[in-house]
């Protein structure tokens, strides 16, 4: 018997015989695992407060022979639950995990789970305004699977000017000049800034309620690419 013992985020949970449950788990160091959390549904389980969905907790898990390590610890660290009181946020924090559980799907990279902590915390500040958290998610995510946006040249290898416009083409994630283009200046300082920086920085960019619906509409093209 091996004994891990680490940071986790609950991806999902899956009711499994009378009283337990089969737990998706993020972490740090072991990418995505599942473990069985035995007698977790019962009234008086040790268990069943630490292994909450958007929360970050501390787990125990002993792993055998099995496919499934069996969870003998959790204790939550942080709960975020103001993401519990608004529908909006509530819903694309279960898009971000699904995102999160898909690319470590495809990925074993110890940032998905910093990336996914790191949203869950900015869903949980009422003061973020959800586009700019999201604008800012996709931009992240696109980074670290590897189809982040150009922002320093345009589609044919010129350095970005200051007052031209330009429009997006997500085959090459690249803008594209155009006289009259969707994308200013502005636009673009605003999408380096959210490529670089905490969402909450963005929010001291003038205008940005203006500005934010381009961005993200560009943001969710990059990484869907």
């Amino acid at each position: 018997m091996k004994i891990i013992r680490t940071k986790a985020i609950v991806l999902r949970r899956t009711n499994y015989g009378e009283a337990d449950r089969v737990i998706q788990l993020l972490t740090p160091e072991h990418g995505k695992i599942s473990v069985m959390a035995k007698s977790v549904r019962r009234e008086k389980s040790k268990l069943a407060g630490g292994i909450e969905l958007f929360a970050r907790c501390d787990v125990t898990i002993s792993t055998g022979k099995g496919e499934l390590g069996i969870l003998t610890g959790a204790r939550l660290e942080k709960f975020y639950r103001n993401i519990l009181s608004d529908y909006d946020r509530l819903q694309f924090g279960y898009e971000v995990i699904k995102q999160m559980s898909k690319a470590a799907d495809a990925l074993d990279e110890p940032a998905f789970f910093e990336l996914l902590d790191q949203a869950l915390a900015a869903l949980d500040d009422t003061d973020l305004l959800l586009p700019v958290l999201k604008t800012w998610f996709w931009l992240q995510l696109a980074i670290l699977l590897g189809v982040g946006v150009n922002l320093a040249t345009d589609d044919s290898g010129m350095k970005l000017v200051e007052d031209a416009r330009y429009n997006f083409d997500a085959n090459s994630s690249a803008l594209v000049f155009h006289e009259q283009g969707q994308f200013t200046s502005d636009h673009i300082k605003l999408l380096r800034i959210l490529s670089a920086q905490p969402p909450k920085v963005a929010m001291h960019v003038a205008n940005i309620e203006k500005l934010i619906d381009d961005c993200l509409w560009l943001a969710e093209r990059g990484v869907a690419h």
